[in-house]
């Protein structure tokens, strides 16, 4: 593929407008999709997006609008919408028929109705498009601000991967290059999960130690479903994997863990949606993450746990009675 001047953004979100400020940091020209009206005016009167990045406003210069047919004919495409919004997206995208590609997958989740990653998702609604992956321990409002962050770019081939972290690089965001596209999938996804339970852990002040030994245990799952499904062992221990899993297990910033400490605070999960809160993306992965475990005869007690607090209303002191009953094993020992 050839040089990429032009990035397509596809969401107007606090991530998406983070990445699309990301790319015009690189010198690329942008395109920033998004669904409101009225952040598109916020952004083009006044650079900003005040309801999702209040408080920062943009030296960059980003060309918002709502119409998918402006980012379509991108040489490249973030897509930064929500994970179960993915195949719709795609589907809207397909219809403009001006996506050459390729397309970012820069959402963390597994598609809740199928089970299915959303690389492979992306193949079945735009087919002949190269997927292509952004995952790591990334803030939005750290991005958007300018400050250090690192994270994968993962494709099929390390051509593709390698021009998008050259389209993306800036002194402040360095992106590195993997062609392990399904490795980079698995620790974002998985991680929201293991965020749910740490913040629970947190909610109920359990300690220090206990959020500590919930981390190692909860990366340990994911490493041994990750490694079972076909993943590299390097990158499950890099950015997508154990750097992303440190950072949103232990950080309010992450939505995954607020959830947790909600439900570790006393609340049920069917409490807070009843509340009109929104479902954190590792509540819709976690019995996903379970069937694939069952699937590949993995143990994921963790997972097993915040999936049951979701879908059960399982109350945190009853998890934990659980998961300290389990049968006692090796700590390196495979199930």
């Amino acid at each position: 593929m050839g040089a990429i001047k032009t990035v397509g953004v596809v969401g107007g979100g606090a991530w998406g407008t983070a990445l699309a400020l990301t790319a015009a940091r690189a010198g690329r020209n942008v395109r920033l999709w998004a669904r409101d009206a009225d952040t598109v005016s916020n952004i083009r009167a006044r650079r900003q997006n005040q309801q999702y990045l209040p408080g920062i406003t943009f030296d960059e210069e980003l060309n918002a609008t709502t119409s998918l047919e402006d980012v379509a004919g991108a040489d490249a495409i973030l897509l930064v919408t929500p994970a179960q919004t993915t195949r719709a997206v795609l589907a809207a995208l397909k219809k403009t028929g001006a996506v050459r590609g390729p397309v970012v997958l820069c959402a963390k989740g597994i598609e809740q109705t199928s089970g299915k990653l959303l690389s492979r998702v992306l193949s079945e609604e735009l087919p002949g498009v190269e997927p292509s992956v952004l995952s790591g321990p990334s803030f939005a409002d750290d991005v958007a601000r300018g400050l250090p962050t690192a994270v994968t770019v993962a494709a099929n081939s390390a051509k593709t991967a390698l021009s998008l972290c050259e389209a993306l690089q800036s002194a402040c965001f360095r992106p590195y290059a993997s062609i392990d596209l399904l490795g980079a999938q698995i620790g974002g996804s998985l991680k929201n999960v293991l965020a749910i339970a740490c913040g629970a852990v947190v909610g109920r002040k359990l300690g220090a130690s206990a959020q500590a030994a919930l981390t190692a245990r909860g990366f340990a799952e994911l490493t041994r479903l990750g490694t079972a499904m076909g993943a590299q062992g390097e990158t499950l221990t890099g950015l997508s994997g154990l750097g992303d899993l440190v950072l949103t297990c232990s950080s309010v910033q992450s939505r995954n863990f607020s959830f947790g400490l909600r439900l570790g605070e006393g609340f049920k999960a069917s409490e807070l949606i009843a509340a009109g809160g929104k479902l954190a993306e590792g509540a819709y992965s976690a019995r996903v993450a379970v069937k694939l475990a069952q699937k590949h005869e993995i143990d994921v007690p963790i997972c097993e746990t915040v999936a049951r607090m979701i879908d059960e209303d399982l109350s945190i002191d009853d998890a934990l009675n659980t998961l300290m009953a389990r049968p006692l094993k090796s700590e390196t020992e495979s199930p």
